[in-house]
């Protein structure tokens, strides 16, 4: 896999457990009907939006290498990234949040490679090469967003989930897959939008990940800059999408100025947005950013980290005061006076320091889990890892020594030290122990016949965040979607009319000679007659090439198909207003 992304150095340092997303990008798989699709978008962005898009957007789509006539090659664009200091990868559609954010903390955009049906073309609740190609890449040539984005997915990927999150992400996922593709039953969509409803009914609690996923949703999916009267576009979701691009500035959509409030307000994927938030400037993200951050358990710990870290039922670690690092999945909490006295993990388990696993404390080591005491002895202010050489001593705490440590609670340890492990600092961060037994109480938490006791020291907990401490300590190849992309139906019809749009865009390309237009847009008009995209690609190159004889008939055939499909009337006059810019088209 790597050698086929070897253009930019940055995806060879991603590590294994984000590499299992990535999918390679066939761009054979794009059809003639892709790429108008594709372009038509372009086209209509990049002439609507360099009116309404923040002055990054055009700027970046060359700094990007995005072209207007074809969807991005990935191994091209990379090679332009790199100069900007980042890179893209290729998933499968939606992946789990703290992958996605993960990602951008190691500057790579995640790509959906896909791109949307022709019936999607305005908005499409899957994403989309469209939406990450055309949305995101360009604004992070932008240096202080690019910024704000890393620091983003480095906060977000560290954001602890509720055991409904993911069940949130598979059914969103499954939705827009659904509503993606073409001919899916109704009863289905319905089905699955049901159960999409009943969870966001059924939550709880807001845990970090959905409330900062929130804060990506009003920022960088759908973020508008400046000011509240005539704010411009920075959102990737409303970058990519010609239809709320524009509904966006209308009234009908509420400006609120962007706060931390915008944590708590939640959306809907498959839908337009009601309202949405409105930053003075890039640099007022990255203040929202830190303000949030400092509320998570990440920067605050403390029992309430220890407790979401346990309600999530998933792979999170604890930091200790010492800076020793505990990665599990917890399942205990004893406390006393509001502060955790004793934490405990079950199954694998790693013990680490600096995102660095500690030689001999990996998951072979505690393989069944890890128990520890944190905070202070009884009756003693000073903590053990503030105790000097001398001090330790003086309370038995040596190599050899049988000691009885009481802890502020009633946890006590008792045993035999075998010897301490120290910290860069000199602090003792851990102590290990035979013949040792670790009681609450009247309560057993660790007996001399399970073996050696290693106890963490440290007198509080100072961060709880997801995932591992250091990602080497585990096995996290784990990622199963529950369910596929659905690619679009082959049938005769459609291979006969994406040739057509092959024999035009081969025109376009100058393999081709325009006087074979006629015999193309009479094949569409009586075979195709729904169509609508290929008789506006037509027009447009009948006018390039002055070929007056049939372009009229080309427009007469576009007007019929605004009165017989008047959902698309407004996207046939926008292509219109493209080709003839100022002139009359009706």
């Amino acid at each position: 896999m790597e050698a086929e992304f070897e253009s930019n150095p940055l995806i060879d340092r991603l590590p294994t457990h984000l590499k299992q997303f990535i999918k390679p990008q066939d761009y054979d798989d794009y059809t003639p009907i892709n790429q108008a699709v594709w372009r038509y978008v372009m086209r209509k962005n990049v002439d609507y939006l360099s009116k309404v898009a923040h002055s990054s957007y055009l700027d970046g789509l060359k700094k990007t290498g995005l072209e207007v006539d074809n969807i991005p090659n990935m191994y091209g664009m990379n090679r332009i990234l790199k100069e900007i200091g980042w890179a893209a990868v290729a998933v499968d559609g939606f992946i789990p949040p703290n992958a996605f954010m993960e990602f951008q903390a190691y500057n790579v955009l995640v790509i959906a490679s896909d791109i949307r049906q022709l019936e999607h073309i305005e908005y499409t609740p899957a994403p989309d090469i469209i939406h990450e190609g055309a949305g995101h890449a360009p604004i992070i040539a932008n240096p202080e967003y690019a910024e704000y984005l890393r620091r983003f997915g480095e906060i977000g990927c560290k954001a602890i989930s509720s055991h409904k999150d993911y069940e949130m992400y598979e059914a969103i996922r499954l939705l827009s897959i659904l509503k993606e593709a073409e001919g899916t039953p109704k009863a289905e969509i319905d089905a699955a939008e049901k159960a999409v409803e009943d969870l966001q009914n059924n939550m709880g609690v807001m845990s970090e990940m959905a409330r900062i996923r929130n804060l990506h949703w009003w920022t960088v999916e759908y973020g508008l800059i400046g000011d509240l009267e005539n704010p411009k576009i920075y959102g990737a979701g409303l970058l990519s999408s010609i239809g709320e691009s524009a509904w966006c500035m209308t009234d009908a959509v509420q400006k609120l100025p962007y706060s931390i409030e915008a944590a708590e307000q939640s959306f809907d994927i498959t839908k337009p947005q009601p309202q949405l938030f409105v930053t003075p400037d890039f640099a007022y993200l990255s203040q929202v950013l830190e303000e949030f951050a400092n509320t998570m358990a990440l920067r605050t710990g403390g029992l309430s980290g220890i407790q979401k870290l346990i309600d999530s039922n998933a792979l999170g670690t604890i930091e200790l005061s010492t800076g020793l690092q505990v990665s599990g999945v917890f399942t205990k909490v004893i406390e006393h006076e509001g502060k955790p006295i004793y934490i405990q993990t079950a199954g694998k388990t790693a013990l680490s320091y600096r995102e660095k696993e500690l030689v001999g404390h990996g998951t072979i080591t505690h393989k069944d889990g890890f128990g520890s005491p944190v905070g202070k002895l009884k009756g003693i202010n000073l903590a053990i890892e503030d105790m000097s050489p001398r001090d330790l001593k003086a309370y038995n705490i040596y190599e050899a020594e049988s000691v009885t440590l009481e802890f502020e609670g009633d946890i006590t340890v008792k045993g035999e030290i075998i010897t301490g492990s120290r910290n860069l600092q000199g602090e003792i961060i851990i102590i290990s122990f035979k013949n040792c037994t670790v009681t609450h109480g009247e309560t057993i938490l660790f007996q001399p016949e399970w073996g050696i006791y290693d106890m963490a020291v440290g007198k509080k907990v100072v961060s709880a965040f997801s995932g591992p401490a250091d990602v080497r300590s585990f096995d996290l190849i784990t990622h199963v979607p529950s369910s596929k992309t659905i690619k679009a139906k082959q049938s005769e019809e459609r291979t006969e009319l994406e040739n057509l749009y092959k024999a035009v865009r081969n025109i376009r390309n100058g393999e081709g000679t325009s006087s074979s237009l006629k015999n193309i847009f009479y094949s569409v008009k009586i075979d195709h007659p729904k169509d609508w995209l290929l008789s506006l690609e037509i027009a447009e190159l009948l006018k390039e090439h002055n070929n007056t004889e049939i372009i009229q008939e080309v427009l007469i055939h576009l007007e019929k198909l605004k009165e017989t499909r008047p959902e698309i009337a407004h996207l046939i006059t926008n292509g219109l207003e493209l080709i003839f810019e100022n002139e009359s088209v009706n």
